[in-house]
């Protein structure tokens, strides 16, 4: 197993998710750690047992003496351009924390960035590596459900998170509906095409703007995904996964956002209302090594090993972030229109 010198920018609160899973992964080396505020990076250092690693306040600094392989970019969103730019130009392979970018003009300008650089460029989205994601996936995959035309699912969670976000300019799409929206694209196989979406800030409501938005997407292959979200709901939450229903020609898969799966198939050809029957639901078998930030940085080495692209590569990735830029455009002018076309 290759080890790769790696280098991560950003020691705050998320980056604690990355470090957990690397010290499962032989195969990175962390080298370095990076933030503006050095004392964040000297915690990290202590907390992780990394005496040895190069401590700086600039990333220009850490890779001029660590020479590393792979960037981590744990930065926050108004970061990721800077960060990545520098660190594909020096040679580095990168693997981002999401949004890709604040603007689409900016994840556009990475993109071929990294086509130019002939280095790998992937984004954390760990949904596609939960077990009940690809319980799902693979249920639809399987055809139980005949074609899929209606995906829908509801996002309801009171955050109080302090920071960035609550000044954020559309906050919810921006910061937590580009994991769904990758969702909504992983599972139904589809990619959007275009949207309509009302986007609004409860008087309650504790964010600058946008805490709440309501999009309805036009997918590729005819199917219709529906996307309903707060980050001000107080009571009654969903999981941060969503609560989903997935209908197809021959009936409906619902998913929780935990661990209940339920599917209904058509077991009649006549009546009013047909008569329907439960489906298995037994369809993948997940080891847990594979879950969360494990799993998809598990991806990126092999991906580095083998030179194939990730699942979450910015190629793919950006068709999600395409996605929010579609939205947040709609939401702004109030009418319909196509999700930014793929760079």
């Amino acid at each position: 197993m290759k080890p790769y010198k790696t280098v991560l920018v950003g020691c705050g609160s998320i980056s604690n998710s990355w470090m957990k899973a690397c010290q499962d992964i032989p195969q990175i080396e962390i080298c370095g750690l990076v933030d503006l505020n050095l004392a964040n990076a000297k915690k990290t250092a202590e907390m992780y047992n990394l005496g040895e690693a190069f401590l700086n306040d600039t990333l220009t600094a850490a890779l001029n003496t660590c020479q590393p392989d792979v960037v981590f970019d744990t930065t926050v969103p108004g970061a990721h351009k800077p960060v990545t730019l520098e660190a594909l130009a020096f040679g580095c392979h990168v693997l981002g924390e999401k949004p890709m970018a604040e603007t689409y003009e900016d994840a556009c300008d990475m993109v071929k960035a990294a086509r130019a650089s002939g280095n790998i460029y992937a984004v954390i989205q760990n949904r596609r590596y939960d077990k009940r994601v690809r319980t799902v996936e693979a249920a639809l995959r399987s055809g139980v459900i005949g074609d899929l035309h209606t995906v829908n699912s509801d996002f309801y969670i009171g955050a109080h998170f302090g920071g960035f976000r609550d000044v954020m300019d559309h906050v919810l799409l921006l910061d937590m509906a580009i994991h769904t929206f990758d969702a909504a694209r992983f599972l139904s196989g589809a990619n959007a095409t275009d949207v309509y979406c009302h986007e609004h800030n409860p008087a309650s409501s504790w964010y600058k703007h946008g805490a709440s938005a309501t999009a309805v997407f036009q997918m590729t292959d005819g199917i219709t995904y529906n996307y309903r979200g707060s980050w001000c709901a107080e009571g009654l939450p969903t999981t941060w996964e969503c609560d989903w229903r997935f209908i197809g020609d021959k009936g409906t898969l619902l998913w929780d956002g935990k661990d209940e799966i339920k599917v209904e198939v058509v077991s009649s050809e006549e009546g009013f209302i047909r008569d329907v029957e439960p489906a298995d639901t037994d369809w993948v078998d997940w080891e847990e090594s594979h879950n969360g930030h494990g799993g998809l940085i598990r991806d990126f080495v092999d991906a580095l090993d083998s030179g194939l692209p990730p699942l979450t590569h910015c190629e793919d990735n950006i068709r999600s972030l395409a996605m929010v830029f579609g939205a947040i455009g709609s939401a702004v002018n109030g009418q319909k229109q196509p999700v930014p076309a793929h760079p």
